[in-house]
């Protein structure tokens, strides 16, 4: 951030703002972005049902999950992000996969034990990690997966500031510490390197909710 500039607030017209430009000018672009290589690779071996894309930008994951056999619920805030997830469903013919909800996840609530899979990626915290954390895996069903990714502010390889620095992303640490040894069996916690050279690494925690008859038989979690 250059002298005199001002820290983004990251809020709803912050983002619907980006969106909007972003989509005027760069649309075709947008479109081909691949979905993210994380959920890619950890949801391929999960058997499709009801998911949760929470936060879910342009919709790529989105379109990705229906596509794989997924009844999907996507939420964002951001109106223009959100119609050209629309516009993209209805061109692959998943449209009738996917439910998309215009809201603030500051203050939507999935249902609870609903989702067999929660998506949360790159979602900048209103509030606190931990609050964020448990708000996205309430909404997991006995048996389901939550799978969350946040870019580190801080390149580990560098110490250079990432294009993250100044969000509030969830990290390997904090999601630890939101998710009780007793209800949730860990797969992945950890940082790995971003697909862009000196783009950093993103915390990639992937977890999944203990059906009643596993709780209470395994050590707490620890890193």
């Amino acid at each position: 951030m250059k002298p005199g500039d001002t820290q983004p607030t990251f809020d709803q017209d912050f983002w619907e703002q980006l969106w909007s430009k972003t989509l005027r000018e760069h649309a075709d672009k947008v479109g081909r972005r691949p979905p993210n290589a994380q959920l890619m690779a950890e949801a391929a071996d999960l058997a499709p049902g009801r998911a949760l894309d929470a936060g879910c930008g342009h919709g790529a994951e989105t379109l990705w999950l229906a596509a794989h056999g997924w009844q999907v619920t996507a939420v964002d805030f951001s109106a223009a992000a959100l119609a050209h997830g629309r516009s993209m469903a209805e061109a692959a013919g998943v449209a009738e996969r996917i439910d998309w909800v215009e809201s603030d996840l500051a203050s939507w609530t999935a249902e609870p034990g609903h989702y067999d899979l929660v998506v949360c990626l790159y979602v900048h915290a209103a509030g606190s990690v931990a609050e964020m954390v448990e708000q996205m895996a309430n909404g997991v069903a006995p048996g389901g997966t939550l799978f969350l990714v946040g870019h580190r502010p801080i390149d580990p390889s560098t110490g250079a500031a990432t294009a993250a620095a100044n969000q509030v992303q969830v990290s390997v640490a904090a999601a630890l510490a939101a998710l009780d040894s007793q209800l949730w069996e860990l797969v992945v916690a950890e940082e790995r390197p971003r697909a862009v050279a000196g783009t950093g690494v993103d915390a990639v925690i992937r977890a999944r909710r203990r059906n009643l008859s596993e709780r209470g038989k395994t050590p707490p979690i620890t890193e």
